[in-house]
């Protein structure tokens, strides 16, 4: 009998294993929302966000508040609560951070950092920003009277959108989104990279953080890394290979597929 019921149980838990492990490692992903950082809004990932639906991926792009990190979160947290299956968080500069707390959301099961900051839990976006010298071309400038901080006038183009024309970075400057001092002091009190696979884009050419500061945050997160020429907002300047890099995530690739 114990033979019997042995020969029974051992398909059944094949099958169980099989199950959890198919829910641990989804398949391809097609809902993506897209988190964007500091001093620019979501719509410079307009031609990364055509790209992908034309793909027949579902993007929806987070209109942060720039409010506090709290705030921030719960906005993600809103979009996240509207898609109907697994997800891939992206998060630019700012947005890493917001996508390091929210992302532990069960719905969340891959990340993607595009210039963005990974902090551990405990730690803040300031003291990683801090934790390598600034650049000369960065213009983030202390904060104001409101507790705002804003990118410099003087700096915007060289500093911030380094590889895009000077017509497209005047406008970009004078719609720029202030963000609250408080967002870059405040520490996250979860790490989502720390559960789940992450990638990283490092922009080579980018003023606004150190690459040195990008590399060390995703090497210690152990994240699939991907560097390409460009200035902070790659995302405009390279919408394709960005587009590439949100896509192998959905695949659950560790490399470009050839």
């Amino acid at each position: 009998m114990k033979k019997y019921m042995a020969l029974l149980i051992i398909p059944f838990m094949a099958i169980l294993s099989s199950s959890t492990a198919s829910a641990q490692q989804p398949g391809p992903v097609k809902n993506i929302v897209i988190v964007h950082g500091a001093f620019a809004d979501g719509s410079g990932f307009e031609a990364v966000y055509n790209i992908l639906t034309r793909k027949g991926y579902h993007v929806t792009i987070v209109q942060n508040p720039l409010t506090s990190l709290e705030e921030d979160v719960a906005a993600t947290n809103f979009v996240l609560s509207r898609q109907d299956g697994p997800v891939i968080l992206v998060g630019h500069s700012w947005g890493g951070t917001v996508i390091t707390q929210a992302g532990v959301s069960d719905k969340v099961v891959r990340l993607v950092y595009l210039e963005g900051f990974m902090p551990e839990e405990g730690e803040t976006t300031a003291q990683l920003a801090g934790s390598e010298p600034a650049l000369a071309e960065n213009g983030v400038m202390m904060p104001d009277e409101n507790g705002l901080i804003w990118y410099s006038k003087e700096k915007f183009h060289a500093g911030f959108t380094g590889d895009l024309s000077r017509e497209k970075s005047d406008f970009m400057y004078d719609s720029q989104g202030a963000i609250a001092a408080k967002c870059f002091t405040t520490p996250v009190t979860a790490a989502a990279w720390k559960t789940k696979p992450s990638y990283g884009v490092v922009a080579t050419g980018d003023k606004s953080i150190n690459p040195v500061i990008l590399r060390k945050m995703y090497r210690r997160a152990g994240a699939t890394i991907t560097e390409i020429d460009a200035s902070h907002v790659v995302y405009i300047s390279q919408p394709a290979k960005i587009a590439a890099v949100i896509e192998m995530a959905a695949k659950g690739q560790t490399a470009p597929a050839r």
